[in-house]
């Protein structure tokens, strides 16, 4: 069974329609409105009320539904049977882990989380000053040599000072 049939909505739902899916059917499966009916319709309701929550529960943060729509699609074109029990499972085990386990896009999305962490790109953004930095101070010791040593190479210059220091001697 899928989130959307849960919540009695189609894909296209706005969050406001989640929302208010999801009160009218937690006012209706609650477990406190059942405390006095059949054990079979408690647990029933009860079920139902899990289910309700743990479905408002992906479908109401936009990463998790955007993940959810994802994966249930593309288990439905290879014919697999993918509902709620399977998803929450693999939810669940996924955050344990840090990140998907099987896919290349949950590796791949992780390692994007990853490069994109603000501690990341200030790190990134220190070592490209520093690298750059060093870049532009080699190219400004190469051009003030050629402002103070017109004509002469650096083995040409420290030749003359050799000459120069065997002459004093």
């Amino acid at each position: 069974m899928d989130y959307y049939k849960i919540l009695e909505l189609n894909k296209n739902a706005a969050k406001e329609e989640i929302k208010e899916a999801y009160k009218r059917l937690a006012l209706k499966y609650h477990p406190d409105k059942h405390s006095q009916s059949s054990k079979v319709v408690r647990e029933n309701a009860t079920l139902r009320f899990k289910q309700l929550s743990e479905a408002y529960q992906i479908l109401s943060d936009d990463r998790k539904r955007a993940d959810y729509n994802i994966r249930s699609s593309s288990h439905s074109k290879s014919n697999h049977s993918y509902g709620y029990e399977n998803y929450s499972r693999s939810y669940k085990s996924q955050h344990r882990t840090g990140y998907g386990g099987a896919g290349y896009a949950s590796k791949l999305d992780s390692v994007f989380r990853f490069l994109t962490t603000r501690a990341f790109l200030l790190n990134f953004a220190f070592a490209g000053a520093l690298i750059g930095g060093t870049f532009i101070i080699d190219m400004s010791r190469e051009a003030l040599w050629k402002i103070h040593n017109t004509g002469k190479s650096f083995e040409e210059a420290m030749a003359s000072v050799e000459k120069a220091k065997a002459d004093k001697t």
